[in-house]
């Protein structure tokens, strides 16, 4: 055991360069496969674990002021019910911003659905003004306890008493009213749409879809007014982060076993360099056992110094980096599974690694202890025609003998590639993922991002004059006037978002991938989360009821669909006109011409309109994607670092080998110079083809993921980006040029050995 160790000692103060790379290496892949843990426990942990606390309904059914919603607690599968709560929507002020909120009655908090206070206390019969925040809208309206809100009408004001999580939908402007409880008084006496809201929790959620179904039945199709499913709650709460944890985790495992091959690939070439040690261990009495121990343990030992590393590092300063990172580590570090995953996440890390370096620890074992003399080339080898025509054009020798000699190791050579290929196409996937998040900032309007702006007036003003209050401003080039409604689906199983926006005449920019854009009588375009809860495609009819008003359109397109999930689906203005002649547009999409500052123009509006507009910008998903840009950087940085690692291990391997052909090049009069073109060309080679087949093979890859990604969020298929053409060239150039870089000096100092050198190191 003295002498392994002694053994392994040396051969670290050797190459100690080669033994930092793998365990930075290993550090970062672990290190990322624990971020990607933590961000998929943060997706999931904090709805979850808001639902469990607060008991919560697993539907919520909101119906009219007139509904005996009581009767739904006598359903089957029933376990205990939230209400019935009355309710009125409104519209209230903090701070210059304006949200559409559902004031709901509850004097007491619920046994089912209760909200969980997380700042201030609860409603107070004494202040008969005091209201409790949903979080997602206060946060939207930066208020907190103790400040004034104000509501519509003749100053009209509340106070927040308090701010509460709650596992119901959350707050999205535009799309579904904040949640304010209040006391049942103030809900009474609110001015706006009133309704009641019951929540069910269930004793088999799974029979989610089929109670609500019941229940629409039992109430009546024009009494329910919006169904909000459990499922959908927890979708919304995990929002990016799971495409974030997705992320990490497919690089992480992507970059585990680039790693895995990489040092594979290093105990490989050391073995062919090492068979002369090998071979003097036998003879003073190793056995195959402790030869192939030495070369695993060793390995191993790199993979768990780099794995312990890296779990310290994110136990101890993952909390603190900005942004969703670090909030999702504080939250894993607190969830019950984060010790279990902590341990098991580097232990099959190192496990994996050590797997991956078995095999060629295996074939050190099986080196003779009297090697035998390898011949400096195959008998009968001789240069191709196209390597002797290309020396008679006076190509320089060095870039033949190169080429020539990557060829005729092909089986080598092309493994080499491979490994190499690995990293640099997972990278190429890196590229793709910026590039699309790049592409809802820069191009929105092909990410179904067409407007910047939308505009709410108060129902005092008519279309004319919205209209010509936005003809003031010149930074607008673009106003569609518009609607949107709740629907229910067929079989009544839950709601979707029904919009008329535009008109035929002047129809919406919406971005169509399959099919086309609405043109004639009753035809819409749907967003993929649309398609897929109604499991129709283009070209089928839906069905669809709005209040007492059934609805028919024909689906002719799909649009790439950002908002609520994708379950949208949008036809001209005019096509709901002709069910409702008197339906009034309530929101204005705006088209912002470039360079326009949005804070601005919406501020211009507020002002022009006296107050009478809510003006919200379009929420853009890559606002949620910023931590991601980061993400990206990092795995780049790991992946490269990976690569380095194997073009090392595949530039030492070409040295050794030259050495022992150094002698029959220099009689034949190739000068050093020469000698060392010679193993930079081949490793530039080597490079070129393992960068060339990881960009042919990481493009359509990339395509094919983030679509993917787009198909099961909702949004859809087709906003897949590749890096620019300019950007790949770049990257091309670069790994060909670094890699011909760093063999350049090791080459030179090989074609410069003394011939009693070159002959100690032909074993």
């Amino acid at each position: 055991m003295r002498a392994t160790l002694r053994w392994a000692h040396a051969d670290l103060r050797t190459h100690r360069g080669e033994a930092l790379f793998i365990v930075l290496a290993t550090a970062g892949v672990v290190a990322s496969l624990l971020l990607a843990a933590a961000l998929f426990g943060y997706a999931t942990n904090p709805w979850q674990r808001v639902f469990t606390q607060s008991h919560g309904a697993h539907v919520w059914i909101h119906a009219g002021p007139t509904a005996d919603t009581r009767r739904l607690a006598d359903m089957d599968g029933v376990q205990s019910v939230a209400g019935p709560y009355p309710t009125a929507v409104t519209t209230v002020e903090s701070r210059g911003t304006r949200a559409s909120v559902e004031l709901r009655a509850a004097a007491e908090p619920p046994a089912t659905g209760r909200p969980l206070l997380t700042s201030g206390r609860w409603l107070d019969p004494a202040q008969t003004d005091g209201v409790v925040l949903e979080s997602s809208l206060a946060r939207a309206l930066w208020a907190e306890p103790g400040d004034i809100l104000t509501l519509p009408g003749p100053t009209r004001t509340l106070t927040v008493l308090g701010v509460a999580d709650s596992a119901e939908p959350r707050y999205g402007p535009g799309e579904r009213p904040g949640l304010v409880w209040a006391l049942t008084p103030l809900v009474r006496s609110t001015v706006g749409h009133t309704g009641q809201v019951i929540g069910l929790r269930l004793t088999d959620p799974g029979d989610t879809d089929y109670a609500v179904q019941r229940a629409v039945t039992l109430l009546g199709a024009r009494a329910v007014t919006d169904v909000a499913p459990w499922q959908q709650a927890r979708a919304e709460a995990q929002g990016d982060n799971r495409l974030l944890g997705q992320v990490l985790g497919l690089f992480g495992l992507g970059a585990l076993i680039a790693a895995g091959l990489a040092m594979h690939g290093a105990i490989g070439t050391r073995i062919r360099g090492h068979l002369r040690d090998i071979s003097v261990l036998k003879a003073i009495g190793f056995t195959p056992s402790q030869v192939v121990r030495i070369f695993l343990l060793q390995h191993v030992a790199y993979a768990l110094l780099g794995a312990v590393l890296a779990t310290s590092l994110t136990q101890v300063l993952g909390g603190r980096i900005p942004g969703r990172l670090g909030d999702a580590v504080t939250v894993w570090q607190g969830a019950p599974g984060h010790t279990a995953a902590l341990v098991s996440v580097p232990v099959l890390a190192v496990l994996f690694i050590a797997a991956t370096t078995g095999l060629a620890a295996w074939r050190a074992g099986r080196v003779p202890p009297v090697p035998g003399l390898r011949a400096a080339a195959p008998p009968g080898d001789r240069l191709p025609r196209l390597a002797r025509r290309a020396l008679g054009l006076r190509i320089p020798a060095g870039l033949v003998l190169g080429w020539h000699k990557v060829f005729t190791r092909r089986p080598r050579s092309l493994a080499t590639a491979a490994r190499l290929a690995l990293p640099l196409l997972l990278i190429v996937v890196a590229m793709s993922a910026w590039t699309t998040i790049d592409r809802f900032d820069t191009r929105p309007e092909e990410m179904g991002l067409a407007s910047t702006l939308t505009v709410r007036p108060d129902e005092s003003l008519g279309e004319p004059d919205v209209k010509a209050l936005m003809a003031r401003n010149p930074d607008i080039t673009g106003v569609h006037a518009g609607v949107q409604v709740a629907a229910l689906v067929p079989g009544q199983t839950g709601t979707i978002a029904l919009r008329g926006l535009g008109t035929r005449k002047d129809p919406y920019p919406f971005s169509v991938v399959e099919g086309r854009p609405a043109r004639g009588p009753d035809e819409a375009v749907a967003g993929q989360g649309l398609l897929d809860l109604l499991d129709v495609r283009v070209g089928d009819w839906v069905r669809m009821t709005v209040g007492p008003q059934p609805q028919i359109l024909h689906i002719v397109g799909r649009s790439i669909e950002p908002a609520n999930g994708g379950r949208v689906i949008s036809t001209p203005l005019d096509t709901l006109r002709e069910n409702d002649p008197e339906l009034r547009p309530t929101l204005y999409r705006l088209q912002l011409r470039p360079g326009a500052d949005p804070h601005r123009v919406a501020a211009a509006l507020t002002a022009d309109a006296q107050g009478r507009f809510d003006v919200h910008p379009v929420s853009n998903p890559a606002d949620g994607l910023s931590p991601l840009r980061a993400v990206v950087a990092g795995l780049i940085v790991v992946l490269a670092l990976i690569g380095l690692i194997e073009l090392l291990t595949a530039i030492g391997g070409m040295v050794r080998e030259g050495e022992r052909d150094l002698l029959a090049l220099k009689a034949i009069g190739l000068a050093p110079r020469q000698i060392t073109a010679i193993t930079v060309t081949a490793t530039a080679c080597t490079a070129l083809a393992a960068v060339l087949t990881g960009t042919a093979v990481g493009l359509p890859l990339a395509h094919w993921l983030i679509d993917a990604q787009g198909r099961s969020s909702g949004i859809g298929a087709g906003i897949a980006q590749g890096p620019p053409a300019a950007l790949l060239a770049l990257f091309v150039a670069a790994a060909v040029l670094g890699a011909a870089a760093l063999a350049a000096l090791p080459a030179a100092r090989a074609a410069r050995l003394r011939p009693a050198d070159t002959l100690s190191a032909g074993g």
